[in-house]
């Protein structure tokens, strides 16, 4: 009797490693048809277009800290602006900024708030940790040259601005 119930719990070793040999091969075959294809050697850069619209201005959409915002592309501003409504709507409470740097904008001196965005997401690219600063009296938010610094590149030709990065 005790011959037969290790014959019978080996031949149950057999199978169920027999078994696992089976599926986990056949797995690890699966997972090799489905793996992508291995990286180009050298880096990859990824690149958005945005045409200009008829002002010639280039607008984007984009998240600040996850809440979304239309920026005017601006390189002629030092760092990403935003309006009190736009930083409100980032999760920067305007009630408790110190606009205690004043700066020279083509509407003339203005007061400033430094603050520093968690995140800037266009499309897929995400720039985190930018300098900004909140503006009072701003028509519309901009991205400046604090975000535009940290691309691969940024070029404006024929109406068309490319990013890269």
């Amino acid at each position: 009797m005790i011959g037969w119930a290790l014959r019978w719990a080996f031949l149950c070793c057999a199978f169920v490693l027999l078994w696992v040999e089976i599926v986990g091969g056949g797995a690890s075959l699966l997972s090799e048809r489905a793996a992508p294809p291995a990286a180009p050697a050298g880096p990859v850069s990824n690149t958005i277009v945005y045409t200009a619209g008829a002002s010639g201005h280039v607008i984007v959409d984009a998240a600040i800290n996850g809440a979304p915002v239309r920026l005017l592309v601006d390189t002629g501003a030092s760092l990403v602006t935003l309006t009190l409504a736009d930083a409100r709507a980032a999760g920067i409470d305007p009630d408790h900024l110190a606009f205690s740097a004043r700066v020279n904008t083509a509407n003339g001196a203005a007061r400033i708030a430094p603050v520093t965005l968690r995140e800037i997401r266009i499309d897929q690219l995400s720039v985190y940790d930018v300098p900004a600063a909140v503006l009072q009296n701003l028509n519309v938010s901009l991205l400046g040259m604090s975000f535009l610094t940290r691309l691969q590149s940024y070029e404006m030709r024929e109406g068309k601005l490319t990013i890269t990065w």
